[in-house]
């Protein structure tokens, strides 16, 4: 149930990483998002695992962005 969960948090959240990448908001960093929840299921957790990392890295680079 949890693993569920996460999969689709973690996905959203790689969808909206994406879909900030060409600054306009839609429908592709959803699509997106299912796509690499998809394929972070099949890889499981190591999938899951290289996901939350490329979460946190785009978080990390955002937040030193702007101390700068």
């Amino acid at each position: 149930m949890m693993r569920g969960v996460l999969s689709r948090v973690i996905g959203a959240a790689v969808g909206a990483e994406l879909d900030k990448r060409d600054g306009s908001g839609g429908l592709k960093g959803a699509a997106v998002g299912m796509i690499a929840m998809g394929a972070m299921r099949r890889m499981g957790p190591l999938g899951m695992a290289l996901g939350a990392a490329y979460v946190a890295k785009k978080a990390y680079d955002r937040r030193k962005s702007v101390r700068a």
